[in-house]
């Protein structure tokens, strides 16, 4: 019996050395769901505050909790035990180096690069597209001069030009979207009548580092804090459509080039 006792207790210290060391508040909250404890650790007056604060009782704290669940129940032990062993695994992974340098804005990779984990929608496994235009702009019939014209400019200079609606790779619509921006090297926008869902595409793209080539039909539909932002203003007249078509030929070939 006291060596069973000797061995609970040094798998209770090997416990507390990780968690004191790695545990976060919500590693807490998932441990008080696991051991049916939400009571005793959420209003513990000392453990999520002294973890918050980074305290010198936390220490103290942790390993007195700890203790009263182990001692609650030995079924306790092992829940415990196999949820640090998953958080173990989840920390020892092998750090993977960026498999995929998705901004064209930038020609080298920065010093520092933010790793991310979008929640609305999946990193694709695809690669950047070095001859890829995508087209963010909404898909209304008005809208289909000003779309022939960028595809007139594309078709000229031998760039493959895509929209949202030319795809269904995905049953969710933002995933052919995210897609398209992630893969493109550059994205047009079109900020005419202020549509809502260009706005967000406009923040994905600049967000994804991509070369993003403003147009509108207003200036005063792009937002303000976008407006030092060089746009391409046209007409929707054939005029103004065929101008559209002369400034966008000089500006991708540069791009593109």
């Amino acid at each position: 019996m006291a060596r069973q006792n000797k061995q609970r207790t040094l798998r209770l210290f090997a416990l507390h050395e990780f968690i004191q060391n790695h545990f976060t508040k919500s590693d807490w909250i998932k441990v008080a769901y696991l051991t049916d404890n939400l009571e005793l650790i959420e209003n513990h007056p000392r453990l999520l505050r002294g973890l918050d604060f980074k305290d010198d009782d936390y220490e103290g704290n942790s390993l007195q909790v700890l203790s009263k669940l182990i001692s609650e129940s030995s079924s306790n032990l092992y829940e415990i035990e196999h949820f640090v062993d998953a958080k173990k695994a989840l920390l020892n992974r092998p750090v993977r180096e960026v498999p995929d340098f998705v901004s064209t804005v930038q020609t080298i990779t920065p010093d520092r690069v933010i790793t991310f984990a979008p929640d609305v929608f999946r990193i694709p496994d695809k690669s950047v597209e070095s001859n890829v235009l995508s087209v963010m702009m909404p898909f209304e019939s008005k809208f289909s001069g000003t779309y022939t014209a960028i595809r007139n400019v594309c078709a000229r200079l031998g760039i493959d030009c895509k929209r949202a609606d030319d795809i269904w790779d995905n049953s969710i619509l933002i995933q052919d979207v995210f897609d398209l921006i992630f893969t493109s090297k550059a994205v047009i926008t079109d900020f005419t009548d202020r549509n809502p869902n260009v706005f967000y595409e406009t923040g994905v793209a600049h967000t994804l580092g991509k070369v993003v080539i403003p147009i509108t039909q207003s200036v005063g539909d792009i937002p303000f804090d976008l407006r030092h932002h060089r746009a391409l203003t046209y007409l929707s007249n054939a005029e103004g459509l065929l101008k559209l078509e002369q400034d966008l030929q000089k500006k991708l070939a540069k791009v593109f080039g």
